[in-house]
């Protein structure tokens, strides 16, 4: 049984706009909204930078995004170290890093709370706690409480529906564990959930037809290769016809309500989810059905969502919102007290309020610092 917690707050400096983020509180929900260039996407990539630490892949992850001079605030000239504190449960953990001259990563250090167990290697380039997690899996120890929870959130980006996106292509079968960031093994999921979880799996596809008024049900056939590795490809009919369709034949729209769906009714879900923009394509009723779903989730998952729909923000409370501005170049996160706004929601949605600019984040004079 897995310990995995969600995150009660985290501090985070020195990464991209998010120069100085202090004591942010994270709730079930977690509705991010803010202008263009606030710092919504910098918060949601924070979350990749620590699964690939999790993974061993910071320094390639680091390559990826043109070297450590891009992610800290600024530049290397301005900002020297980028660091971060999360807390989950009874649990913490910090990190400093420092840009290398290679271009890369250096942890300049790395604790599990509340032992202080601090990394004696200092310097070393990958996190050390995945490391010594691995070596012994079995030690219920602080180092084990922070690698269980932080590698268990997930961040969704569902927004390649591409001809070639994974989501669209033949897959392995036997890839079924779990939902993949981009749900390039999404046919192999559902073929699971169809046979180990029933009940899930027609609760996703009476959603999704809800929101496809055409579809009927996916047909997930699993094919035999020369190698004997049998493959499965995201295959569907519609009502009243028993001829399979091919992802193509959705509309991207289509796919990722899909894709959403499928993430967030999933039976063993990760206490923590991370989706950036999930409105992108989808038509106004399926965003009323994706924010009953979030509503849903919350039960039983933390939710972290970036987005830019006053459809979407009318399904939640204003204490469900984080407003992201921009001040002196940096990203500021706020949340407000509802109570302080009963006047105003007796004759406008929050959504409203939001496009009015009562609740800020919208586009100010400091290129998102709305006031």
């Amino acid at each position: 049984m897995s310990f995995a917690q969600p995150i009660d707050r985290l501090s985070i400096s020195g990464f991209k706009s998010l120069q100085n983020v202090e004591d942010l509180e994270l709730r079930a929900i977690n509705v991010l909204i803010g202008a263009n260039g606030a710092g919504k996407s910098n918060f949601v990539s924070f979350f990749h930078m620590l699964t690939e630490m999790m993974a061993g892949r910071l320094q390639s992850w680091t390559r990826k995004q043109g070297s450590a001079n891009r992610i800290v605030s600024f530049g290397i000239k301005e900002t020297k170290r980028l660091s971060a504190h999360l807390f989950f449960g009874d649990h913490g953990y910090y990190f400093t890093l420092e840009p290398t001259i290679e271009g890369g990563f250096a942890f300049r250090m790395e604790i599990a709370e509340p032992s202080g167990y601090t990394a004696v290697n200092r310097g070393h380039i990958e996190a050390e706690i995945p490391k010594i997690y691995h070596r012994r899996p079995d030690v219920k120890d602080d180092i084990y409480c922070c690698y269980e929870s932080i590698s268990n959130w997930k961040t969704f980006h569902f927004h390649d529906t591409s001809d070639t996106a994974g989501v669209k292509r033949l897959g392995s079968l036997h890839d079924n564990d779990y939902l993949r960031p981009d749900a390039s093994n999404l046919a192999a999921f559902l073929y699971r959930l169809k046979h180990e979880h029933e009940a899930t799996y027609e609760q996703i596809r009476k959603t999704v037809s809800l929101a496809i008024p055409f579809f009927d049900d996916f047909v997930l056939k699993p094919q035999a290769l020369p190698t004997e590795e049998e493959q499965i490809r995201l295959l569907w009919r519609q009502k009243d016809s028993d001829y399979p369709f091919w992802p193509s034949q959705l509309s991207d729209g289509s796919i990722r309500f899909i894709c959403l769906a499928t993430a967030l009714l999933q039976p063993e879900p990760p206490s923590t989810i991370i989706i950036d923009e999930p409105e992108l394509g989808l038509h106004p009723y399926a965003i009323t059905l994706l924010g009953s779903l979030i509503r849903s989730a919350s039960k039983r998952m933390q939710l972290i969502v970036s987005t830019q729909s006053v459809p979407l923000v009318n399904e939640f409370s204003i204490e469900d919102l984080i407003i992201v501005e921009r001040e002196n170049g940096a990203s500021v996160f706020r949340r407000h007290d509802e109570k302080d706004f009963e006047l105003w929601l007796e004759e406008y949605t929050v959504g409203e309020l939001w496009e009015k600019n009562v609740l800020g984040g919208r586009p100010g004079p400091d290129g998102g610092a709305g006031q």
